[in-house]
């Protein structure tokens, strides 16, 4: 396949994501994790979570018909802390700007909404994506043991405590 260059903001759009965009967010979760979220976690997330919010990166294709999901992020809204659920982009258009992209989005609604404090946990193994927070501010200030499965694994806590939208 080929890549998309969606690094520009004319070529990609953050929106909210809707159930019928969950066979789309599957196929990037499958693709993505070890021990994948399911539709039910998902549909949970859309509808019954009244702190949670799922949004896409969608690129309309200049030629092709309709828009393709590039990429999703998955964040709860809780009083005053934006918690970071779930992130992920395609295979064939990582390493473009998506996924910053999407952070960037979950921390300007954060602020928005009053948050002062963006907490995640990232696999202990995975150091591109600790690499990839830590370069957006984001900075270790705990570990979960065993707390990922499939494979057991510890988490590392993290959090952004200072940011604001000349950030973004």
């Amino acid at each position: 396949m080929m890549k998309i260059q969606t690094t520009s903001d004319v070529d990609v759009r953050v929106q909210p994501l809707e159930t019928r965009d969950l066979d789309d967010v599957l196929a990037i979760e499958r693709a993505s994790f070890a021990a994948p979220w399911n539709r039910v976690m998902f549909d949970s997330e859309l509808l019954r979570n009244p702190f949670g919010r799922l949004y896409g990166a969608l690129f309309d294709h200049p030629t092709g018909p309709g828009s393709r999901l590039l990429g999703y992020v998955c964040y709860w809204v809780v009083f005053d802390e934006l918690r970071l659920m779930n992130l992920a982009v395609h295979p064939d258009h990582r390493r473009q700007g998506i996924a910053r992209r999407l952070i960037r989005y979950a921390l300007g609604d954060g602020l928005d909404q009053g948050t002062t404090r963006a907490l995640l946990e990232v696999r202990a193994s995975n150091t591109a994506a600790r690499r990839f927070y830590h370069a957006l501010g984001f900075q270790q200030y705990g570990r979960r043991t065993a707390y990922y499965t499939n494979p057991n694994e510890d988490a590392i806590l993290m959090q952004l405590t200072d940011w604001n939208s000349e950030d973004f």
